[in-house]
């Protein structure tokens, strides 16, 4: 569940709340969703309750409260917890089906992306300083696929600043452009990057070629089936263990744009990366089997798992290569 469909699943439950006569406020056009902020728990937040609490007369805690079985009783709702004054926080199933599939190769790399930040302009006071221009660079593309936009100021030696990076203590330049960016943005703000050969080299003990990797074997998977008469369709996928990350992308998105911190997403994706891997071998017809209906959904698993590398990677500034 997307953030954009999980405020209209919100705004559903107030409707209820509000057919059933337990709330009597006019149905907002709009939920605020997010990630959950000190305190709170779960994959997404919503502070309706707190919104809703002065024009329906009652205390925000009742307000959730009523609320809270509304939502949890919603196809994608695992469970809804309320937290300080009145915040839903609400864990959502870890689903991989068929529908989820198709749900990434219809919005293709535009996966995981929602106007959780509705228009919001966020401005960014950074030092005069590479790694900090990097992090801002991305950190504006991961705002605005949620939606906001990113408001970036450099700043002089002495004055406040928003994000300070931790600066590398050797010029990444010599890397190329693309290992130069996953070097500064890999690692989280408050840790010095490795400026290393190592980011280069095409081996396991490299994320950065897992990731590319994996995302260059699910396109090659795609014209090997085409070359062997079938391509992909979504279906039941017996025998294969779908990556979880899949249908976590879009909260790591609004998370890493909540937070700033684009290193929540390079991470996640060398983690879908290591689950992509596992299950390719299984994705082609073997010998002289024939192609199934089975072979069509595990290509379409591994065309959707692909996408979500490659747009992430974009938001990173990365390229993802389709021959590697």
């Amino acid at each position: 569940m997307t953030p954009g469909e999980l405020s209209r699943t919100v705004l559903c439950a107030v409707r209820r709340a509000v057919d059933a006569g337990e709330l009597s406020v006019a149905v907002p056009a709009r939920a605020v969703v997010g990630a959950p902020g000190p305190g709170g728990r779960g994959d997404y937040a919503t502070n309706i309750a707190l919104q809703l609490a002065r024009p329906a007369g009652q205390p925000p805690l009742r307000v959730a409260e009523i609320l809270r079985p509304y939502l949890a009783d919603t196809d994608g709702v695992a469970d809804v917890v309320v937290t300080g004054p009145g915040f839903l926080n609400l864990c959502l199933r870890r689903s991989a089906s068929a529908g989820l599939v198709e749900e990434i190769l219809r919005l293709g790399e535009g996966y995981g992306h929602s106007d959780a930040l509705g228009g919001d302009v966020v401005e960014l006071r950074i030092p005069r300083e590479v790694r900090a221009a990097v992090v801002a660079d991305a950190v504006g593309r991961i705002v605005g696929s949620q939606g906001g936009r990113l408001k970036v100021v450099e700043v002089g030696a002495g004055e406040p600043v928003d994000l300070r990076p931790v600066p590398a203590s050797e010029d990444p330049a010599p890397l190329g452009a693309d290992a130069a960016r996953w070097a500064l943005l890999h690692p989280a703000v408050h840790d010095r990057p490795r400026i290393t050969a190592d980011l280069l080299v095409q081996r396991e003990s490299n994320p950065l070629f897992r990731v590319r990797y994996a995302h260059a074997r699910t396109r090659a998977l795609t014209r090997n089936a085409a070359d062997l008469g079938f391509r992909s369709q979504p279906g039941p996928l017996p025998g294969v263990e779908v990556p979880a990350a899949l249908a976590d992308h879009p909260r790591v998105l609004l998370a890493a744009a909540s937070h700033r911190a684009p290193d929540r997403l390079a991470r996640h994706l060398v983690t879908v990366a290591d689950a992509v891997l596992a299950f390719l071998p299984a994705v082609l017809p073997r010998g002289a089997e024939k192609p199934s209906a089975a072979h069509r959904a595990r290509l379409a698993l591994a065309e959707a798992a692909g996408t979500v590398l490659a747009g992430g990677l974009s938001l990173l500034g990365i390229d993802a290569p389709e021959h590697l």
